[in-house]
């Protein structure tokens, strides 16, 4: 099978490449810079295609969709700058790739949304997400939509924010209450339920949950990373509501002088706030993902680099 991805030089979209060439499909890169050092290195390292093209620009989808047979769309943001906001990164980018996907004879999609996503959510991150779903429901496409919760491995931008802030501070942060759930899930885990789904017709239509066994608090999410790196951390309590003050400075400064999006934003807090839990038993079963706790993950994994003394 031939394959267009997106958002492939990314963390997950690195793994799902991957695993994709594992499984013998021919896969091609969507890349608004094609000669960049990470679609580059992304090329190099998988021997995959690269097509260039954006996908908040129509015109340029057709090409990287000629002779494509299914597509994976991984694109999306947590946190906004210029034009990358979250309609834009979200629901306007699904609208036309789902669009030129129909223009172009491909009858195959697989969509990453995010567990929590819901009518009515109270964060924009869900909300665009869930406009993108149902772009994506009301398409003649064969669909699947996955929802995964916390995703953890090589390069994440979560478990290893912490494990690196646990390196030279004696104290980490938890935003709230620390009380929120998760239900972290592997890498692996994420890239072998996308893969599979492509030749699985019993996964057509339906959207699946994709995390880990366990439900943890945010507090215990950092206990399970440091025990897991042999580290003693204390812990302060941030209160949401002064929180949201410096989250709000750094939304309007950031993109403004630097031209980045903020490390910290008032949807990541409102995020944090509510439980992030789902059933992971229907892709499981399905798809035969492996089941693994995040203490064992972690472990596995090597975590996130040596284990110096506490």
């Amino acid at each position: 099978m031939k394959v267009l991805l997106t958002g492939g030089t990314g963390f997950v979209g690195q793994a799902i490449v991957a695993r994709l060439q594992a499984a013998g499909h021919a896969t091609r890169v969507l890349a608004r810079r094609p000669t960049s050092p990470r679609s580059q290195a992304l090329a190099s390292r998988f021997a995959v295609d690269l097509a260039a093209g954006d996908v908040l620009e129509p015109p340029s989808l057709g090409p990287a969709l000629a002779g494509v047979d299914a597509v994976i769309h991984l694109v999306g943001i947590i946190s906004e700058a210029g034009r990358n906001t979250f309609d834009n990164a979200h629901r306007v980018a699904t609208e036309n790739l789902v669009r030129a996907a129909e223009t172009a004879g491909v009858r195959r999609y697989v969509h990453m949304s995010a567990l929590g996503t819901r009518p009515n959510a109270v964060s924009r991150y869900h909300q665009t997400k869930w406009m993108a779903e149902e772009f994506v429901r009301a398409s003649p496409l064969a669909w699947t939509i996955f929802r995964p919760s916390l995703i953890y491995g090589p390069g994440d931008h979560f478990v290893n924010l912490f494990a690196r802030l646990s390196r030279w501070s004696p104290v980490l942060p938890i935003f709230g209450t620390g009380r929120a759930r998760l239900q972290p899930v592997a890498v692996e885990a994420v890239a072998i339920a996308f893969v599979r789904a492509l030749s699985e017709p019993q996964a057509v239509g339906q959207t699946y949950d994709l995390c880990g066994p366990t439900s943890l608090t945010f507090e215990e999410v950092l206990d399970t990373i440091l025990a897991s790196l042999g580290r003693r951390r204390m812990k302060l309590r941030l209160p949401m509501r002064l929180m949201r003050v410096p989250a709000a400075l750094l939304e309007f400064l950031m993109p403004r002088l630097l031209g980045r999006a903020p490390p910290l934003n008032r949807d990541q807090l409102a995020m944090l706030a509510e439980d992030n839990v789902g059933n992971p038993q229907p892709a499981q079963h399905l798809f035969d993902l492996p089941v693994e706790s995040f203490r064992a993950g972690l472990d596995r994994l090597g975590s996130l680099g040596p284990r110096p003394a506490t």
